[in-house]
């Protein structure tokens, strides 16, 4: 079992988001810590990219603070590495597969396993185009995680049930399970029948399942948590940093203190 999926055995799992570099190597760092020390269970950090297409309003002006801030792939690697002297947690990067193109498949998961890294998610990697970089990510132990969203399917309903299963049973870490169309951001109300979907995949895996985008209110993550074993947030705190700046820290911990309280254990 991988450090993510051991992550879910003690109840229901908090996963925090954070863009990488905003505004700052230091406070990201410091950020992160503060996610840790309030009951996160996982911390996704975001590598900018100057063309995030998955990607609200909220997250695409982080990536820009980030990147004129002197954020880079290189000082992210070295930030998980600093991290890994204080904490445990697992870490995942999101990123979109340019930048790990660009590294070298082999070398970014080399890289990744050298710092500590547990895990990676590539939004715009279809899985029927992951064999090489999850080839690259398993043979360094670094989990590729995949994501199923509302839109995941086939020609049919036999096809999309196939094509949800093939992923399901080729997944690791945990399944990031997209709770609605369109980009992150925080909504006002969670509409996709999540249900169906937890139950389609919980048929062909044992892999935990997480739900994100939108997900911003207790009482939004209380209702996922009902069916979901975990419960990822990001928008809603890269607000916050961008609210409060560099003094962000003890309005992230509050925050994720009270969302991790909301969705309680098993």
């Amino acid at each position: 079992m991988s450090n993510i999926s051991q992550a879910f055995r003690n109840g229901k799992a908090f996963i925090g988001f954070v863009t990488g570099g905003d505004p700052s190597i230091e406070k990201t760092k410091e950020f992160v810590l503060e996610m840790v020390k309030a009951g996160a269970d996982i911390v996704e950090i975001g590598i900018p990219f100057s063309d995030p297409i998955a990607e609200g309003p909220v997250i695409q002006e982080a990536n820009i603070r980030a990147l004129r801030a002197g954020a880079t792939v290189e000082r992210l690697f070295s930030l998980v590495g600093d991290l890994r002297k204080e904490t445990d947690i697992p870490l995942v990067f999101l990123t979109y597969l340019n930048p790990v193109f660009r590294y070298g498949y082999d070398a970014f998961f080399r890289r990744a396993a050298d710092v500590g890294l547990d895990g990676i998610i590539i939004p715009d990697l279809p899985f029927e185009e992951q064999a090489p970089v999850r080839e690259a990510a398993s043979h360094h132990g670094v989990d590729l995680i995949s994501l199923v969203a509302p839109t995941t399917k086939g020609n049919s309903a036999e096809d999309s049930d196939a094509r949800i299963r093939k992923i399901a049973q080729n997944a690791s870490g945990f399944i990031y399970i997209v709770s609605s169309m369109g980009v992150t951001g925080v909504r006002g109300e969670i509409t996709t029948d999540l249900g169906t979907i937890v139950s389609a995949l919980r048929s062909a895996t044992k892999v935990p399942l997480a739900v994100g985008f939108g997900i911003h209110t207790p009482a939004q993550a209380a209702k996922v948590a009902e069916t979901a074993d975990g419960v990822i947030v990001g928008s809603a705190i890269v607000r916050i940093i961008a609210e409060h700046g560099e003094n962000a820290g003890p309005e992230i911990y509050r925050y994720v203190r009270e969302m991790k309280n909301a969705i309680g254990t098993r």
